[in-house]
């Protein structure tokens, strides 16, 4: 347990590169909304039939109910149809390798995705040919690692991603220029996990750091989570709703580097909105130093102004940084230690908006393994279940990414759980309809059996459905779909193996890819696969992570 939270951590600390400092205009004020109740625009496409956003629409359903060509009767027939190797940059320590996660979006035929080489793809959607890319190396030279990882908005004729480096994009859909480029937080190692979404001419997104993954030698930690709102024709900020007090200085670590307080409450989670009430819904991050702040949270905010509509903190206190999963640190490195704080449990996941018996609900899983729905107006607790171990020093056990609604049922994965089990559940109640534990075998064939030392039977992305279908990927490299009905494996295909990409370059799989998940729309399945974490790194290490899309011819 130690040792996965190590690696994890490790490698998340070498993907982060020093950010240079390009100030934003601070104390903005809350504005009123003047588009609020302005259609959506996504460029012409029905947004029913298309995956414009990690989310797939506002209430976050992460499900394709107009998609008819893939089926629980067909789906066995699926076949690889292209792949895209994603490059990995230049520069990096040995050893470290960059993953795919930036789920791609798809729009009247393209597909939209930002790579690790820090370029961001628009490729038919189809064959998997380039279209236009753009090089944010070149956009923002020198201001630091701008690898892409949440994964973009498609809405009114411009694309929204972010990149490691705390940068927000909009980009022209068609053409591929850039319309506006803001550095949406000055902190050395801020950068964007969360998955922005666009409403009523705003984008909103979260923003959390890697600050927490450096070693003993680090000051530690200032770093404040927050929430922004910005106009999505210039990039400007129209408000910001930060989740910890400004840290202050507040003694030393024992090595003598400063210690300030309070510090962390990323928000990893990516949001969403209900608009007839007005209201963004989004899970934040444990603190890194100090017990202050809306950590651990479920925030429902006006998205107007960002104000607090009601906020539940479901853990506390939850006090975690890197050196917390070291066995080898010396003592009084991990702020949460004495008292068994140290826990990582924060929210990760995108909260789900559905109704159950009249009632409008919220729902989002938390990385201790519970499952917590609300009442979408009061944040009263609706009911809960426990899905995952809730394991303590790095939160691996729970649930990581997100759930999907199809308009039935919750479907719920938990990742490292001794195995990972993929749950269906009913909305009113929480009540199991059905539960699939990772398939035993999962590290004793394929790819994966090769290297059984680095296979978990952990499921790692988010999960997607389509009507009748549940997508989930693992560790062990293999992408699965599920029945919706009963939890049956209905189709697998393995990914540990070399590929060539479309766009001329060889690629390897390892692991599916956390942080997104699988993406179908108008008969096609996308997924990435290549996750480098402590577990499902496979070999060969020097290729590059792929894109793949399946179809039935």
């Amino acid at each position: 347990m130690h040792v996965i939270g190590r690696r994890r951590t490790r490698l998340l600390a070498c993907l982060v590169a020093p950010l240079a400092a390009l100030l934003l205009t601070s104390g903005v004020s809350p504005a009123a909304d003047p588009a609020a109740d302005a259609p959506e625009a996504f460029s012409g496409a029905s947004w029913a039939a298309d995956w414009p956003t990690w989310q797939k629409d506002l209430s976050g359903s992460r499900s394709n109910r107009a998609e008819r060509r893939i089926t629980p009767d067909n789906v066995e027939n699926l076949r690889l149809k292209w792949a895209f190797t994603h490059p990995q940059p230049k520069g990096l320590p040995d050893g470290v390798r960059l993953t795919a996660r930036s789920q791609p979006a798809v729009v009247n035929g393209v597909a939209y995705f930002g790579s690790t080489d820090g370029k961001f793809y628009a490729v038919n959607a189809r064959t998997g040919k380039t279209k236009w890319e753009l090089d944010l190396n070149e956009v923002n030279s020198g201001s630091g690692f701008t690898a892409v990882r949440n994964s973009p908005a498609v809405s009114g004729g411009k694309i929204f991603f972010g990149d490691y480096a705390g940068h927000l994009y909009a980009v022209d859909q068609k053409s591929g220029e850039l319309v506006w480029s803001t550095k949406i937080d000055n902190h050395p190692q801020g950068l964007t996990t969360s998955s922005p979404i666009v409403h009523g001419g705003r984008v909103y997104v979260g923003v959390s750091s890697a600050e927490n993954t450096g070693g003993i030698e680090t000051a530690c930690c200032t770093f404040r989570g927050h929430v922004d709102a910005l106009d999505a024709n210039t990039g400007a900020l129209v408000w910001r709703h930060y989740t910890v007090p400004e840290a202050k200085a507040v003694g030393t670590w024992p090595n003598g580097a400063t210690r300030y307080e309070p510090s962390g409450g990323g928000v990893w989670s990516s949001p969403v909105i209900d608009p007839s009430t007005r209201t963004l819904y989004v899970g934040t991050g444990q603190n890194y130093t100090g017990k202050e702040g809306e950590t651990d949270t479920v925030l429902a905010l006006d998205i107007a102004n960002g104000e607090v509509r009601w906020k539940r903190q479901m853990t506390f206190p939850d006090v975690w940084r890197q050196v917390c999963a070291d066995p080898s640190a010396p003592p009084g490195y991990c702020p949460g230690a004495k008292e068994g704080a140290a826990l990582d449990y924060d929210f990760g996941a995108m909260p789900n908006i559905f109704s159950a018996n009249g009632r409008k609900l919220v729902g989002i899983g938390q990385k201790n393994g519970m499952y917590h729905v609300f009442d979408a107006h009061t944040g009263e607790v609706v009911w809960q279940r426990q899905l995952g171990k809730p394991w303590p020093n790095g939160g691996v056990g729970g649930i990581q990414w997100g759930a999907s609604y199809d308009g039935k049922r919750l479907y719920v994965a938990t990742w490292f759980a001794d195995p990972g089990s993929l749950f269906a559940l009913d909305p009113a109640t929480g009540r199991t309809l059905w539960e699939t534990k990772h398939p035993a075998n999962g590290c004793s064939t394929g790819g994966a059996a090769k290297h059984p030392e680095v296979c978990a039977l952990a499921n790692t992305p988010a999960v997607s459905t389509s009507p009748g279908l549940v997508y989930e990927g693992s560790a062990d490299g293999k992408m699965r779909a599920y029945s919706a009905e009963n939890g049956k494996v209905l189709w697998e295909f393995d990914t540990i193996r070399e590929f060539q990409g479309v766009n001329g370059l060889t690629g390897h799989g390892q692991g599916i890819s956390g942080a997104g998940g699988a993406v179908i729309a108008d008969g096609v399945l996308y997924v990435n696969s290549g996750y480098f974490g402590q577990y499902g790194r496979f070999y060969p290490t020097d290729k590059g992570s792929v894109l793949l899309a399946f179809s039935l011819r």
